[in-house]
């Protein structure tokens, strides 16, 4: 089995990518299989800041949950150079049963791709063909089981020329000359070979003189086999390579998704076709069959439950686990999965309530990561999806990693890094988007302390949110600048002055409000939509 991959949402702010990270790490610690860390979007200022502060790594960035070619169990056979006898290739095949066989470069990387057709087709085609070019040594004497017989070894790699078995007309025609001559066990075979200019002989099953070993020409070669099978296998010897196809070769990458490569399978006439991996070198074939029952990636889905804002694939993926503490939403499974929904601020809070059931403790960089994913949901616990769980466990967690709340605190909400960044990436630094009974609406919240600064940015935000607004068919669509001196947030908004009044209770004047004592997205803006809605 692969590994088991934890992510969190889009957008990830620094619950969701402490929790992949925290989770993974408690999963791996009790050895429950191999689970990873993986985010489905960019780390923001505010998680990137705590991260290098305690010396960890963000989670590597996963595009999309797509099946893959890598999550199929496609056939790895034998692979074969070019250079090998066609007969090995074919013995191979079937040992193997295959239908198609790669071949390779020296290095790994595809030279080209035999079938079993196209050993059958040559193969019939030599029934008429009587001519071999450059046949290396090793190669024929490997397919018949030959022995080289005198010293001329020493100085042929090859032999070419026609094949002409030892009968009175094939020395009458003159077709000896230059030739390869198959001789059953006769006497004179050598002596009219040499007569007849032939430059080697192959002796099936033929007692041999002692006085041959000592001829410079021609090259004799014995072997055990019966002249009828040399003269059949003779042509197998030669290397695979001069009839294997080598020009617009369809193969497919470990990282190709499945949606792209069936409908090429579907296109071709090939049984099987050459998988490669990131450096092009040959890993195995693949085949339709392999299409039928693929393996999909297992996820774990930490601090989200809603399709929207999880992996793109989604569909394609077997999802194993989710742990959240936002409202249950729209997420399905085919099978049924361990599901863990606590009413706190923080995922992480549920995380740390693992750690301890699990008998594990975090290290000094985990729990400190995971205290301030505690921190930065609660908004220094005074988000009214604070509870005192949230409280007790980042007191835990901050012992732990040996620096106060405060100094957490103060990291967190001083780092914003807001005058560098443009209005687009501000209001896509954490943003999710949500569907209430046929309402399609997107939240932005950017947690401040000095939200007059950012204010001073609402031309730029509305223009923004305009392009947002349309390119994703949005009803209103909200950014919250939390400013958690004010202990309250200011509202920018395009849509309805009208519903955002009556879910609020708040006159709003230019696309703005105030709303006091309002920090939470999840637990004050969300619900007071979906009663106004529903």
């Amino acid at each position: 089995m692969g590994e088991i991959y934890v992510t969190g949402h889009r957008n990830p702010d620094t619950d969701s990518i402490a929790a992949s990270i925290a989770y993974a790490n408690l999963r791996n610690a009790i050895g429950d299989r191999q689970y990873k860390a993986v985010r489905i979007g960019s780390v923001n200022d505010e998680t990137r800041h705590i991260l290098d502060l305690l010396g960890l790594d963000p989670p590597e960035f996963v595009k999309d949950m797509r099946t893959q070619v890598r999550d199929l169990d496609f056939d790895q056979p034998p692979e074969l150079t070019g250079s090998v006898p066609i007969n090995l290739a074919w013995t191979t095949m079937r040992k193997n049963e295959v239908a198609t066989l790669p071949i390779i470069n020296d290095d790994g990387t595809l030279y080209g791709v035999i079938s079993a057709g196209d050993i059958a087709t040559f193969d019939m085609e030599t029934v008429y063909s009587g001519v071999i070019d450059d046949l290396p040594l090793f190669n024929l004497l490997s397919v018949i089981e030959g022995r080289i017989v005198n010293e001329l070894y020493n100085t042929v790699n090859s032999v070419s020329g026609n094949v002409v078995v030892a009968l009175p007309s094939a020395f009458e025609s003159g077709r000896c000359k230059d030739g390869i001559l198959i001789s059953g066990n006769q006497p004179d075979a050598i002596d009219r070979a040499i007569e007849h200019g032939a430059t080697c002989v192959i002796l099936c099953q033929a007692e041999l003189k002692p006085e041959w070993a000592s001829l410079q020409s021609p090259c004799i070669i014995s072997t055990p086999m019966d002249g009828r099978v040399v003269s059949r296998l003779i042509y197998q010897a030669q290397p695979v390579k001069t009839i294997c196809h080598t020009k617009d070769i369809v193969c497919f990458h470990l990282s190709d998704y499945l949606d792209d490569v069936r409908e090429v399978l579907l296109e071709s006439r090939f049984r099987a076709y050459p998988v490669l991996d990131e450096e092009e070198h040959v890993v195995g074939t693949i085949s339709r069959y392999h299409l039928l029952r693929p393996r999909r990636k297992q996820v774990v889905l930490v601090d989200h439950n809603e399709a929207a804002q999880s992996v793109v694939g989604l569909d394609q993926v077997e999802i194993m686990e989710i742990i959240d503490h936002h409202r249950l939403a729209d997420i399905q499974t085919t099978m049924p999965v361990s599901v863990r929904n606590e009413p706190v601020g923080s995922t992480n809070t549920i995380l740390t309530a693992m750690y301890q059931e699990y008998g594990v403790i975090p290290s000094p960089k985990i729990a400190g990561l995971m205290a301030a994913a505690i921190l930065s949901d609660t908004v220094m616990f005074k988000s009214p999806t604070c509870t005192k769980k949230d409280v007790a466990m980042a007191e835990r967690l901050s012992k732990i990693a040996g620096i106060s709340i405060e100094q957490l605190g103060k990291e967190l909400f001083s780092n914003s890094g807001a005058a560098e960044k443009t209005a687009a990436e501000l209001l896509q630094t954490d943003y999710k988007l949500f569907h209430i009974s046929g309402q399609n609406l997107g939240v932005g919240q950017i947690t401040c302390a000095d939200s007059a600064t950012l204010l001073k940015r609402k031309p730029e935000f509305l223009d923004v949110m305009r392009n947002l607004k349309k390119a994703q068919e949005l009803d209103i669509i909200i950014l919250m600048l939390t400013d958690v001196l004010l202990e309250g947030s200011y509202l920018i908004f395009l849509g309805s002055d009208e519903v955002m009044s009556q879910a609020f209770n708040v006159t709003p004047k230019d696309n703005e409000m105030f709303l006091p004592g309002v920090m939470s997205r999840k637990k004050q803006i969300i619900p007071m939509l979906t009663a106004l809605w529903g």
